[in-house]
C-alpha cells in the first residue's frame, strides 16, 4: 500500500454496489453529467460495433449488454468462463455477471477512458476471522443500508496498488465504519501491519465477482425512486452464491486464510448432524410446496366448475324467460290469428300480381332463346365466293412471292406473266365477290348482332370460356321445359285455390245475412275454412318463392354454359362478317389499282421525267456557279450582276430541292406498289435505284450533291467528321460527312434508315432529331447526312451562357425522354446520350441527337463523356457489360441531376456513382434519380415519361400532332361497310395505329 499524496482529502461520492461489510464500490458526485454523456454515447455507438473475437485483453475495456435493461455499459473481462462466456465488471458502477460473447463489443479510443467508479475500504476495519455466511451476508445489507445511493463524505487515508482507496466514511454525522463495527460486522486492525497484510492477502477480484454473481441486479435506471443524480446502479440483497443457499441456515465458519481474501468455500469443520438436519427440513418444505400446488390446482378446478354452474343457470333462466314470453304471445295471437291469416294472405295475393304483370320469363333463359332463334334466322356462315376467292388470291400470293425474290430478268418476265394470268383471275373472282357482299344486308346483321351481344352481357355480364358444344344447347332446352311445366302447374294451382276460397266467401254470405228469406246451415257451407286458408297460403307462397328466391347453383350453371354458348356463336358470326368486310375492303382496293394496271406494270415515266428535269436545273446551277465564281475573280466585276446571278443561284436552288421532293413523294408511290401489288418494279427499273430507295426507308436521294450547295465549313466541329452548314428554302441545316467504304456504307445506311424509320413511326413527337437526306458523294468515298442545324442549342452552350431553370430544365428532359422512348421502342440503343447531343429549343422543347452511324453500340458507348465531373458511362458499362436502354437511361439520369443542381460539386461512391441524397431537390426529381442513378432499377423510357415530376398540371396539356390518314372509300356502300368493320374492330381491340 502507498502513501496517498491526498492524505485525509474529502470526496462526495454515492454508493453504487456493496461486495462485503468493508468494501463497496462509489462514484464521484461531480462525474453525474459524464455518466449522462457517457450512456448516450455507448448508446449511439455499441448496436453498430464489432463483436469481440480471439482471446480478450483484461486490460482493455469493452462494451457490455447488460442483462437486466438490455442496455449498454463499460466492462472489463475478468475471467473467461468458456468459449462463449465471460466473466466481466462494469467498471463506471462495480458489479459484474457472465456474459456471451455476441454480447461483448469493441468501442473506440475516446470512450476507453478509466472508470467513473472507485472501489473503497473502510479505514481501520477488517472481516473477523471464521465469520459465518449468515452474519456477512446481513454486514454486507447493513452496509448498503447506509452507503447506498447516498451521498456520503469519503476521508482519504490510503490506496493500494489496485487503486482500492481506504478512506473514513461519513454520512452527515454517522462514521459509517463505527457502525458497522459496532454491529459486529467487522472488527478494527492494527494499521502498521494489519494494512500489509490486507494488502498481502486481497482477494483475487474474479473469486470475489463469481462469488457473488448470483445476487439479483435490479434493472439500471429503472428504480422508483430516481436520485438526482439519475444514474443506473448495481444491487446487494443479502443472497450469495448458489452453493451457500442449500446452508443457508448453518453456522458455517470460514477459514481466517480465505476469509481476508473474500472466498466463501465452506470449511471442513460443519457438523454433520445438522447437514443431515437442514437437508430433511429442506425436503420437508420441497414436500409441503408439492401438496400445496396440488390443492392450488383442486382449488382453481372447482372455481372453474363454480362458474360453469353459474353460466348454465342463467343460460336456464334465459331459456324460461323466453318461453314465457312466447307463451304469452302465443296467447294474444290466438285471438286475432283469422284476421292476421287474412291479412297477410292479402298482401301477398297483392305482391303477387305485381309480379306477374313484371316478365320473369329472363329466370327460365327466354332471352337466351330467343337469342339463339335470332342467330338461327339470319346467319351468315359461308360464302361460296369468298372461298373462291381465297383460294385465287393465294395464288397471286404465291405467285407475288417468287417476283420478290427473283433478280434475273428473264426469269422475272415468265414469273410476271404468270403471275398476270393469276391477277386476271383473281380480278374476275373479286369483282363477283364484291357484287355478291354488295347484295347482302352485312351492315344491319352486324348491327343486330353487336346490339344483341351487348344486350346479354349486360343481363349476364362477362362470359366463361369454354368449348362449343350441342349437349349444352339441348340440356338448357330440357331445362327449360320442364321449368316451364313446373310453373305452369304451379299457376294454376294458385288460380284453384283463390277460385275455391272465393266461393267459401260467397256461400259464407248466406250464412250470416240474416236478410235472406233461406239461409243456408253451417252443414251447407264448402269445405273447412282452414283447409282452404292453408292450401290457399301455400300455392300464393310456392308462386311467390320460385318468382322471387335466387335460382340454385345447378340453374345458374346451365345458363350460364348456355349464355357462354351464344355468346361464342356470335362472336363467330361477327368475325366471320368482320373476315367478308376486310376481304371486301382489300377486294375493292385491289380492284381500283388493278383496273388501270391489268396485265402490265406501272409506269415509271413521271419519275423519269422528274429526273431529267432536276439533271437540266442542277446542270443550270452548276453552270450559274461557275458564271458567279469568274465574275468574282475578274478586277472589274460589276456588283449589280453578280447580286442577279445570286438570285438566279438561289431561285436554281429552290427549284432543284423541289423537285427533289417531288421525286421522293413518286418513289413513295412506287414503294407503296411495289410492297403492295408490284414487286416487279425494282427488276425492271433497276436504273431508278428504287431497291436502295426502299432498303434506306425513304432516307437515301440519289440526286443531291454537295457541290450544289452554299455550304460554309463548321471548322469548330469538325474535330471527328467533316461538317458543313448551308441553307435550304431558308432552314439551316448541317451536312455531316461520314467516310465510308463498300462495307461500311450499307451499314451505315441501314443504321440511319432504321433511325428514320423509328422517327417517322412515331404517333407523336419523336422526341429525335429528324434525318432530312442521306445522299452519297460521287467524286469522294463519303456519306453526307443532312440535319437542321441548331446554333448554340445544345445544352453545354446553354448552361455555360444561361442556365435552365428547374422548370425548363424538366420540359426539356420530358422531351429528351420520348426521344429514348422512341429509340428503344425500334430496338435502337442511342450510346451517345451527353450534353453536346441533347438540344432545348427555346429552352423548352428536348430533342435527342443523332449519333455516328459508321459506330456500332458499344463502339459509341465506349466514348467516356464526363459532365460536371460526372462520367456519363453506366457501372455495367465500366465493367465490360454491352450497352443498353439501363445504361441510356442512366446517362440521361446524370443530365438531368446536372441540370438540377447546376454547378454544385459532385460527391461520388467508389463505383463513381454520384450520391444524390447531398443536394436539396424537389422529392418527385430525387425519387426519379435514385430510381436512374442509385437503385438501377429495371425503369423504362416510357416510365420515366410518366414520372410524377413530368405530370403536367390540371387544364394543361400537350398537342397531339398525329396525322390521320384518309381513305377514300369505293362509293357511299363501301364506306358503310368499311365503317361497320372499323366498328367491329373497336369492340374487339383489333383497331391498327395510323402511321404518321
Amino acid at each position: 500500500m502507498d502513501e496517498d499524496t491526498h492524505y485525509n482529502k474529502v470526496e462526495d461520492v454515492v454508493g453504487s454496489h456493496v461486495e462485503d461489510a468493508v468494501t463497496f464500490w462509489a462514484q464521484n458526485i461531480s462525474k453525474n453529467k459524464d455518466i449522462m454523456k457517457l450512456s448516450c454515447s455507448l448508446s449511439e455507438v455499441c448496436p453498430h460495433a464489432n463483436s469481440v473475437f480471439g482471446n480478450l485483453d483484461p486490460k482493455k475495456i469493452y462494451g457490455g449488454l447488460f442483462s437486466e435493461d438490455k442496455c449498454w455499459y463499460r466492462c472489463k473481462v475478468l475471467k473467461t468462463i468458456s468459449d462463449d462466456k465471460c466473466l466481466v465488471r462494469y467498471i463506471d458502477y462495480g458489479n459484474t455477471e457472465i456474459l456471451n460473447r455476441s454480447d461483448i463489443v469493441e468501442i473506440p479510443l475516446e470512450l476507453q477512458f478509466s472508470s467513473i467508479a472507485k472501489k473503497y475500504r473502510l479505514w481501520g476495519l477488517q472481516i473477523p476471522s471464521g465469520q459465518e455466511v449468515t452474519q456477512f451476508d446481513q454486514g454486507r445489507t447493513f452496509l448498503g443500508s447506509l452507503i447506498f445511493e447516498k451521498e456520503i463524505k469519503m476521508r482519504i487515508k490510503a490506496t493500494y496498488q489496485d487503486g482500492t482507496v481506504i478512506a473514513q466514511a461519513e454520512y452527515g454525522t454517522v462514521d459509517i465504519g463505527e457502525e458497522v463495527a459496532k454491529k459486529g460486522f467487522a472488527e478494527k486492525c492494527r494499521l502498521t501491519s494489519g494494512i500489509d497484510v490486507c494488502e498481502a492477502k486481497k482477494p483475487d477480484p474474479s473469486q470475489l465477482a463469481l462469488r457473488s454473481l448470483k445476487n439479483p441486479i435490479p434493472l439500471w435506471g429503472r428504480r422508483s425512486n430516481q436520485s438526482s443524480f439519475n444514474r443506473p446502479k448495481g444491487q446487494f440483497n443479502g443472497k450469495v452464491d448458489a452453493k451457500y443457499e442449500t446452508n443457508a441456515g448453518n453456522h458455517v465458519t470460514f477459514p481466517k486464510e480465505n476469509l481476508a481474501a473474500g472466498d466463501f468455500n465452506l470449511g471442513s469443520n460443519v457438523s454433520l448432524a445438522k447437514i443431515k438436519q437442514d437437508q430433511k427440513l429442506i425436503e420437508e418444505n420441497e414436500k409441503l410446496k408439492t401438496e400445496k400446488e396440488v390443492l392450488l390446482e383442486n382449488y382453481k378446478a372447482l372455481e372453474m366448475k363454480l362458474e360453469q354452474i353459474e353460466q348454465t343457470a342463467q343460460e336456464l333462466q334465459q331459456e324460461k324467460t323466453t318461453t314465457m314470453d312466447l307463451t304469452k304471445h302465443l296467447e294474444s295471437t290466438l285471438k286475432t290469428c283469422v284476421g292476421t291469416r287474412l291479412k297477410n294472405l292479402a298482401a301477398k295475393v297483392e305482391l303477387l300480381k305485381e309480379i306477374r304483370h313484371i316478365n320473369i320469363s329472363i329466370r327460365f333463359g327466354n332471352d337466351l332463346s330467343d337469342a339463339m332463334q335470332v342467330l338461327n334466322e339470319g346467319s351468315f356462315t359461308t360464302l361460296e365466293s369468298l372461298n373462291e376467292l381465297e383460294k385465287i388470291w393465294a395464288e397471286y400470293n404465291v405467285a407475288q412471292e417468287k417476283i420478290k425474290t427473283c433478280h434475273d430478268e428473264n426469269e422475272g418476265s415468265i414469273l410476271i406473266a404468270k403471275r398476270n394470268e393469276v391477277q386476271q383471275n383473281l380480278f374476275m373472282a373479286v369483282d363477283v365477290f364484291i357484287l355478291e357482299v354488295d347484295e347482302l344486308p352485312l351492315d344491319k346483321r352486324l348491327k343486330t348482332l353487336q346490339d344483341l351481344s351487348t344486350s346479354l352481357e349486360a343481363v349476364y355480364g362477362k362470359a366463361k370460356e369454354g368449348t362449343n358444344s350441342e349437349e349444352i344447347l339441348r340440356k338448357f332446352y330440357d331445362w327449360q321445359c320442364n321449368k316451364r311445366e313446373e310453373f305452369a302447374r304451379i299457376r294454376s294451382e294458385t288460380e284453384a285455390s283463390l277460385q275455391h276460397l272465393v266461393a267459401w266467401f260467397q256461400s259464407s254470405q248466406k250464412v250470416f245475412d240474416l236478410s235472406l228469406g233461406e239461409s243456408l246451415t253451417s252443414e251447407d257451407m264448402i269445405g273447412n275454412i282452414d283447409e282452404i286458408l292453408e292450401k290457399t297460403e301455400s300455392s300464393v307462397c310456392k308462386e311467390l318463392e320460385i318468382s322471387l328466391i335466387e335460382q340454385g347453383v345447378v340453374d345458374k350453371e346451365i345458363i350460364l354454359s348456355t349464355y357462354s354458348q351464344v355468346l361464342q356463336k356470335i362472336h363467330s358470326e361477327e368475325k366471320f362478317i368482320a373476315t367478308l368486310l376486310a376481304k371486301y375492303k382489300d377486294s375493292v382496293e385491289f380492284k381500283n389499282q388493278i383496273t388501270d394496271c391489268l396485265n402490265k406494270s406501272p409506269s415509271v415515266d413521271y419519275l423519269l421525267s422528274i429526273k431529267k428535269t432536276l439533271k437540266g436545273l442542277k446542270a443550270q446551277l452548276r453552270w450559274k456557279l461557275v458564271e458567279k465564281r469568274n465574275l468574282e475573280e475578274s478586277d472589274d466585276h460589276d456588283g449589280t450582276e453578280i447580286e442577279k446571278i445570286k438570285q438566279e443561284i438561289t431561285q436554281l436552288r429552290n427549284s432543284v430541292f423541289q423537285k427533289i421532293y417531288q421525286e421522293r413523294e413518286e418513289y413513295e408511290k412506287l414503294n407503296t406498289l411495289t410492297q403492295k401489288w408490284f414487286p416487279e418494279l425494282p427488276l425492271l427499273y433497276p436504273e431508278i435505284g428504287l431497291l436502295k430507295y426502299m432498303n434506306s426507308g425513304g432516307l437515301l436521294t440519289m440526286s443531291l450533291e454537295r457541290d450544289l450547295l452554299d455550304t460554309e465549313p463548321m471548322k469548330e466541329l469538325s474535330s471527328k467528321r467533316p461538317l458543313v452548314c448551308s441553307d435550304v428554302n431558308g432552314q439551316p441545316v448541317l451536312l455531316k460527312g461520314y467516310s465510308v467504304d463498300v462495307d461500311t456504307e450499307g451499314r451505315v445506311i441501314q443504321r440511319a434508315a432504321s433511325y428514320y424509320r423509328a422517327c417517322g413511326n412515331s404517333k407523336e413527337e419523336s422526341g429525335l432529331l429528324p434525318l432530312i437526306f442521306l445522299f452519297l458523294c460521287k467524286s469522294d468515298p463519303v456519306a453526307y447526312l443532312m440535319v437542321p442545324y441548331y446554333p448554340k442549342a445544345n445544352l453545354s452552350a446553354i448552361q455555360a451562357s444561361m442556365p435552365l431553370t428547374s422548370e425548363e430544365a424538366l420540359k426539356v428532359m420530358k422531351d429528351v425522354a420520348r426521344g429514348l422512348h422512341t429509340l428503344h421502342n425500334a430496338n435502337i440503343i442511342h450510346g451517345s446520350l451527353h450534353q453536346n447531343n441533347v438540344f432545348a429549343l427555346n429552352r423548352e422543347q428536348g430533342i435527342v441527337g443523332d449519333f455516328d452511324f459508321t459506330k456500332s453500340e458499344s463502339q459509341r458507348a465506349s466514348v467516356n463523356m464526363m459532365v460536371g465531373g460526372l462520367s456519363l458511362i453506366s457501372p455495367e458499362l465500366k465493367i465490360g457489360k454491352p450497352p443498353s436502354a439501363s445504361s441510356d437511361l442512366y446517362a440521361y439520369g446524370c443530365l438531368l441531376l446536372w441540370l438540377s443542381v447546376h454547378n454544385q460539386e459532385f460527391e461520388t461512391s467508389e463505383d463513381g456513382i454520384p450520391k444524390v441524397d447531398q443536394f436539396h431537390l424537389d422529392d418527385n426529381v430525387k425519387s426519379l434519380l435514385c430510381s436512374l442513378i442509385c437503385c438501377r432499377s429495371s425503369m423504362t423510357a416510357e416510365q420515366v415519361l410518366n414520372a410524377e415530376c413530368f405530370l403536367l398540371p390540371k387544364g394543361k396539356s400537350l398537342p397531339n400532332p398525329e396525322k390521320e390518314i384518309e381513305c377514300i372509300p369505293h362509293n357511299k356502300e363501301d364506306e358503310s361497310k368499311v365503317e361497320s368493320l372499323d366498328r367491329y374492330k373497336e369492340r374487339q381491340g383489333m383497331v391498327t395505329p395510323t402511321l404518321d
